[in-house]
């Protein structure tokens, strides 16, 4: 088994961006404050992107709640990809479906269009899907580069046989991050037995957070 090589935190605000640097965080996704994850304002970009040196991927949600939007919040979304590109992040996260939870293939081409270069990430609408090969199939074609999942469960711990089946299908063509309830405890089962090489934890509680980097990357 190689051995895991990122761990992203989850931040809302400048002070957990820092923390969650200091204490071994290699990627951000940032989020507007609260709960949701919800797109961060222009100012809260900017200052952490002034304020650390990994790469940081700007969440793109226009609202909480299900991942069918109207032409208005889909217009959100791409003026929140046109924002967090001028500011100069690594990346943007975002998800679309339709009612019954499949993928808006065509408005997500759209957007990773829109993005590029950046990186781009699908979040867990990803989840939502009914069948999460046909998904994954569908998310490889559109040339995402990261898909956030818990292994369509609850958590990522109980996802972890459909994890291992999708790092096995993806194939190294797009990196499966697994998230969802990542903690120290759980955190080098979720890797051995699924092959992932990224997880995506919490940083709200920076100690917290510490303590999965070092349950990570511990032999």
């Amino acid at each position: 088994m190689e051995s895991l090589t990122l761990v992203e935190a989850y931040v809302d605000q400048l002070e957990t961006a820092c923390a969650a640097e200091r204490h071994g965080a290699e990627r951000l996704e940032l989020c507007g404050p609260g709960e949701g994850g919800l797109t961060p304002s222009p100012a809260s970009l900017h200052e952490v992107l002034v304020a650390v040196r990994i790469p940081v991927h700007a969440m793109i949600r226009p609202r909480t709640g299900d991942f069918v939007y109207t032409a208005e919040e889909f217009a959100a979304m791409r003026e929140g990809i046109a924002m967090a590109k001028a500011a100069g992040a690594a990346g943007v996260v975002f998800g679309i479906t339709h009612a019954d939870g499949t993928l808006d293939v065509a408005r997500m081409a759209e957007l990773v269009t829109l993005a590029r270069p950046l990186r781009v990430g699908i979040h867990r609408a990803f989840d939502r899907a009914p069948d999460p090969e046909v998904a994954l199939d569908q998310v490889i074609a559109l040339g995402i580069d990261v898909v956030l999942t818990s292994g369509h469960a609850e958590s990522a711990e109980q996802g972890i046989p459909t994890l291992a089946r999708l790092v096995t299908r993806a194939a190294g063509r797009t990196v499966i991050l697994a998230g969802g309830g990542v903690r120290a405890p759980n955190v080098r089962r979720i890797i051995n037995e699924t092959g992932v090489h990224e997880v995506h934890a919490r940083a709200s509680d920076p100690e917290v957070f510490a303590a999965v980097v070092r349950a990570a990357h511990a032999d």
